[in-house]
């Protein structure tokens, strides 16, 4: 199986703007920019879109997870927050923050499914930065 996108970027850097597409039209010339990246610009950004990425697939990950240990989760929240050192231009970490709403799981199992999640996912084994994980039970 394979996934596109494509990008197209026209002008300079900082007064430059871009276009994403994704294979599925969900993006569908999107704008991205430079503003959007390192100020308070309205239009996504590649690390937005990794951050969006790694919280999706962890939560897929997690209920694949879950359902193989016999658990079906009411709901599963997650919030994925990727940092960049802007100084490097290098991406540092991403930091999941997960709630979840899961009957009858011991504290004990959903964190050990919690973290194997978090290892791996498709997209925290593509990553080659730290992954951090926050999660709560509610």
């Amino acid at each position: 199986m394979k996934r596109t996108a494509n990008a197209v970027w026209n002008g300079s850097l900082k007064e430059g703007e871009g276009k994403l597409t994704t294979q599925s039209n969900v993006l569908n010339n999107s704008i991205y920019c430079f503003n959007s990246r390192f100020g308070t610009g309205k239009s996504t950004n590649p690390d937005e879109l990794l951050a969006a990425a790694h919280a999706g697939c962890f939560a897929m990950a997690l209920s694949l997870i879950l359902g193989e240990a016999g658990f079906t989760p009411d709901s599963l929240e997650v919030t994925a927050t990727v940092s960049m050192d802007v100084d490097k231009l290098e991406l540092t970490g991403s930091h999941l923050v997960l709630k979840a709403k899961i009957p009858s799981i011991s504290k004990e199992k959903f964190m050990e499914c919690a973290n194997a999640a978090k290892k791996g996912c498709p997209v925290s084994k593509a990553l080659s930065f730290k992954i951090t994980l926050d999660a709560t039970l509610a």
